[in-house]
């Protein structure tokens, strides 16, 4: 079910929009090998999804997204700084 239409600050720009509900069917991790050795994991993970009456030149509606990047690394152990206490 839709919101009312309300303004939203879109690059310092106020639009008309509408805030859209969704079901999230798949948040999959996108896997990285770096030169140095480290895994690197990142997943977007979706909070809000707003339609604004804004369109695309191909006709289609414009979307704003509000959504958080996730990450999580395995780092090889010469890259990891030592942090136990000094004594």
């Amino acid at each position: 079910m839709s919101s009312r239409k309300k303004k939203f600050n879109v690059g310092g720009r106020e639009i008309m929009g509408q805030e859209i509900a969704f079901e999230g069917e798949r948040e999959s991790w996108s896997t990285y090998t770096l030169d140095d050795g480290t895994t690197l994991r990142l997943k977007c993970v979706v909070s809000t999804i707003v339609r604004l009456d804004e369109y695309l030149p191909n006709g289609d509606p414009a979307y704003w997204v509000m959504a958080t990047n996730v990450v999580a690394t395995d780092v090889p152990e010469q890259l990891r700084k030592d942090t136990a206490a000094p004594n």
